[in-house]
């Protein structure tokens, strides 16, 4: 929990960094390149009888063919990734292709080809400047034969992989995936593990962002330790996700603090021109019905994909009172982080879909049946809000359905919801 939902600042700028596709390449292309070079120190090792055994031009053949296929590979895999970028951008949502870019899989399959590519190259150059002896030879020779085996092996995965790669399905479960964990680690920790909000005393001062984006990130931990540092209380006025402005302030503090604080305090909060997941569990609800909207457009009429967002949301959902608080819920005493109201969930994850499926029965009956499940799951924390959406969906439904029996089934559904009998 510490390292991931609560982590400070400098572990989020690592875990930002680490997920970039260049990262993970370098990091290959490095380690390969080492391979090459290493092979020159460890020739001394190697028995003379076991060089002659190996053809000297053994490794030089090998290394041209793997040069040459691998920079058709990864053209191949840098295509084919692009092509499931775009496609998830068109089809689903634009929101969802930064998981797609995150992928871990993808990613090394891409720096593995990259980076055995670049092994090729600098094997060949040692080889053509005579860096090697015939002992060298050898160690090059059986370091060549691990790494074809191992781009055979991730070659074949890559290509199973791209059969579901970006594909409506697979970036819904992707999407449910984070959507999940973010929504689990604030059940775990409410209030990002601060205390709930009290009300702002008059004598507060307001700290304002210098620029203009969405909250991605709240570092409470540093926050926490400046405020028992200073015998500071800081009111965080939005939640991860929030747009925030010169106009609208980031915190409200309590205490005596100089300017080096200010910037400490500015600095705990990272925003970003898009949202993220991370910290922010309505954004794991606002994507999903997204992809859910795209798919009851008239140019798509797919509601099979609504009804499996709904499914998926319903799972998100539950997991915000089935989660039990973990040891790092309220720990900062001196923080204060609003609510996440379960209002604005229900808001983002079914009015939506109420409002663009309102001519299709199917979508519709789902629905209600959906609230019916999270009212009768947690009716001390749902009931109420999904009859209010109960309510409101039937009544766009039944307006744009008709008259027809189409409408008593979804009025006897939305009973349901409302525990009428």
């Amino acid at each position: 929990m510490r390292g991931g939902y609560l982590a400070g600042r400098g572990a989020y700028m690592i875990r930002q960094i680490t997920k970039r596709i260049w990262f993970r390449a370098s990091l290959f292309s490095i380690a390969a390149i080492l391979t090459a070079l290493v092979a020159a120190w460890v020739a001394p090792f190697i028995p003379y009888e076991l060089s002659l055994r190996v053809g000297g031009k053994a490794v030089d053949n090998i290394l041209t063919i793997m040069a040459s296929s691998m920079l058709a590979v990864t053209t191949f895999a840098l295509s084919a990734s692009v092509t499931a970028y775009g496609s998830a951008t068109s089809t689903v949502t634009p929101r969802a292709t930064q998981l797609l870019i995150d992928d871990r899989f993808t990613q090394n399959a891409l720096s593995t080809f990259v980076g055995t590519f670049l092994f090729s190259i600098v094997g060949i150059i040692a080889l053509t400047t005579g860096l090697y002896g015939a002992e060298g030879r050898v160690v090059l020779f059986f370091a060549t034969i691990l790494i074809v085996a191992i781009i055979a092996i991730t070659l074949l995965r890559w290509i199973q992989h791209l059969s579901s790669f970006g594909r409506v399905r697979d970036t819904i479960e992707r999407v449910e995936t984070v959507a999940r964990r973010a929504m689990q680690a604030w059940a775990k920790a409410p209030h990002l593990g601060a205390q709930p909000p009290v009300a702002v005393p008059d004598s507060a001062v307001a700290i304002y962002s210098a620029e203009i984006g969405y909250l991605a990130h709240i570092d409470v931990t540093g926050l926490a330790r400046l405020a028992d540092r200073q015998d500071l209380t800081i009111h965080i006025a939005g939640l991860p996700g929030a747009l925030v402005h010169a106009e609208r302030p980031l915190a409200h503090v309590v205490g005596a603090f100089d300017d080096e604080a200010r910037k400490s305090i500015n600095a705990a909060f990272s925003v970003l021109q898009d949202r993220e997941f991370e910290q922010d569990p309505r954004f794991g609800l606002i994507v999903p019905t997204e992809i859910a909207s795209r798919a009851l457009s008239p140019a798509v009429n797919d509601p099979g994909t609504a009804i499996r967002v709904l499914g998926s949301v319903q799972r998100v959902l539950c997991d915000l009172v089935d989660t039990d608080r973990g040891e790092d819920a309220g720990r900062h005493e001196r923080v204060h982080a609003p609510h996440l109201a379960i209002a604005d969930m229900f808001d983002d994850a079914f009015r939506p879909i109420a409002r663009d499926g309102a001519q299709i029965i199917e979508v519709q009956l789902r629905l209600q049946k959906t609230l019916a499940a999270l009212a009768g799951h947690a009716p001390s924390s749902f009931a109420t809000i999904a009859a209010h959406h109960a309510n409101a969906a039937f009544t766009r439904a039944a307006a744009a359905l008709g008259k027809g029996d189409d409408v008593a089934v979804l009025r006897a559904a939305a009973r349901l919801v409302r525990r009428e009998p």
